[in-house]
């Protein structure tokens, strides 16, 4: 996976809104996470959450227990200090999620986009796995957003992974049911189309 080095000098040149994956809102994962019904008082992680505004909008929709994980703690200060005093609801973990160690059938929902796409090797993505294996619980929703198979093969300066909805659930297997996928064509700051597709699914098991 790429250095914190890296993510740390982005978030400290540009901007939170000048980055391609800028979004005024999360609308597509707003709505995912809504459709399946998720109670306020659930569990939720945005992992490589950052900067972005899902979890203000979370906060707003009422949701009580909300954690941001990124990589980049540059990242994270964006965000706290965006939302100033409502940040204190938000619990913040600055750490490499191949590396976290989250408790365990912690998270109801567990929400990823646009990191899974960076993990090139076989090793990194069956460790990512592991992860949202150990941490999500059994039934909780897992929302993976990646570089759709026309979109771009770079995201700032680093080569990445593309897929189709179908290979993207092939990486996560039989313990992740899927309900269904959708595609979302987004538009950067400056104003670039970069195809993704969707993923949601529930872990399975008791």
């Amino acid at each position: 996976m790429q250095s914190k080095d890296h993510w740390e000098k982005i978030y400290t040149a540009k901007a939170a809104d000048e980055l391609s994956w800028f979004q005024a809102h999360a609308e597509l994962s707003l709505r995912l996470i809504r459709n399946a019904g998720t109670p306020l008082t659930a569990s939720i992680i945005d992992v490589g959450g950052g900067a972005s505004t899902l979890v203000d909008d979370l906060l707003a929709s009422g949701h009580e227990n909300v954690t941001v994980l990124d990589l980049s703690g540059a990242a994270l200060a964006v965000a706290q200090a965006r939302l100033g005093s409502r940040a204190a609801a938000v619990k913040w973990l600055e750490a490499n999620v191949l590396e976290a160690e989250l408790p365990a059938h912690a998270y109801d929902v567990w929400h990823d986009r646009a990191v899974f796409h960076f993990l090139l090797t076989l090793d990194e993505r069956h460790a990512y796995v592991r992860t949202v294996l150990r941490a999500v619980k059994p039934g909780g929703l897992v929302i993976v957003a990646s570089f759709a198979e026309d979109g771009p093969t770079q995201c700032s300066g680093l080569p990445v992974m593309r897929y189709g909805a179908n290979e993207l659930h092939a990486e996560f297997g039989e313990p992740f049911l899927l309900l269904g996928h959708e595609e979302e064509s987004h538009h950067t700051p400056g104003n670039k189309e970069q195809k993704f597709v969707y993923c949601f699914c529930r872990k399975q098991g008791s």
